[in-house]
């Protein structure tokens, strides 16, 4: 008879593990009395409440936050706070099951869009659920993947172009009704400097800008600034490929530009010839052990952190 290992025996023993309950139950056990946000007669009615949840118990992989909210609830608030400004494409050849865990990924790191490069159908196990909260897009090529991007780079500097342009005119009337030199001073350079794009965080409604109508320069001017400052993140966009391939630069040095789209491969072949063509930039993650790559969902969550360590502030 085989004896069992001792570390088992001991492992049986110990009592462990002792996992922390994930998430919350029905909403009248754990907010006994209180009345409930789903009925429009409560006070604290909020239709983002869903009634199953609230019945059954939220056990969701979401923040607390979150919690008993619908689904489109929690992605329309994802989309309100801004969206980080990196977008994540992976291809779909090998119909790898990395791919769920890269959405997955891209949900934690709020990445703006994830595309999904060939085949429609892919292995959704790994993500989750979480490409419900995202913005999930197929693209039957990599080139008509990059070419549309690149059309939405472009669109959203005319956008910003057009936001400038109307800031830089009101300036000058506000100066003609005020005579003042130096106000349509600052309207002029606005008009010769401005050029750029739909920014996130930034006010399309021109008429409701703050200070346009009462000729505040100095709040016309920081907006002007703000949005130069985003022409120019935009005109930086650059696709990177993630890929082990001689000329590579070392993920550790690199500087990643704020407005970016990731390519990632399949596990095994990595990405196609055609991807690094298109690719502005070729990233890789240095390693130092004997293996020639990891694995792609790693690499992939490496990637969207290395963007995130740059250019986000941390959070809890």
């Amino acid at each position: 008879v085989h004896q069992p290992n001792p570390i088992d025996i001991a492992a049986k023993a110990s009592g462990e593990p002792a996992f922390r309950e994930v998430g919350v139950g029905p909403w009248g056990q754990t907010h006994p009395g209180e009345p409930r946000p789903d009925d429009p007669q409560s006070p604290n009615y909020d239709r983002r409440f869903d009634t199953v949840l609230l019945d059954e118990g939220d056990r969701r992989n979401v923040l607390d936050r979150y919690r008993y909210w619908t689904v489109s609830a929690i992605k329309d608030d994802l989309d309100d706070h801004g969206r980080h400004d990196f977008e994540v494409a992976v291809e779909n050849w090998t119909h790898d099951f990395n791919i769920g865990s890269m959405v997955r990924t891209a949900n934690a790191f709020q990445a703006k869009r994830v595309h999904i490069v060939g085949p429609h159908k892919w292995n959704r196990k790994g993500a989750l659920m979480t490409e419900l909260y995202q913005h999930v897009e197929n693209h039957p090529s990599i080139a008509e993947l990059v070419e549309c991007w690149k059309l939405r780079i472009a669109g959203e500097i005319a956008a910003v172009q057009s936001q400038a342009a109307a800031i830089a005119f009101r300036m000058r009337e506000n100066a003609k009704k005020a005579n003042c030199a130096c106000m349509s001073e600052a309207a002029s350079l606005a008009e010769i400097r401005v050029a750029g794009c739909a920014p996130s965080g930034i006010s399309m409604d021109v008429s409701a800008t703050s200070g346009i109508e009462h000729g505040n320069e100095s709040t016309c001017m920081a907006q002007l600034a703000a949005i130069n400052q985003r022409i120019a993140e935009l005109k930086a966009a650059r696709v990177i490929a993630l890929d082990i391939i001689p000329g590579a630069v070392p993920m550790e040095t690199y500087h990643f530009p704020k407005r970016c789209l990731m390519l990632f491969g399949a596990e095994g072949p990595g990405l196609s010839e055609k991807a690094l063509e298109l690719a502005d930039d070729v990233v890789y993650i240095s390693q130092f052990g004997s293996v020639r790559s990891i694995n792609a969902g790693a690499a992939a969550a490496v990637s969207m952190h290395a963007w995130i360590s740059q250019h986000a502030a941390p959070q809890l």
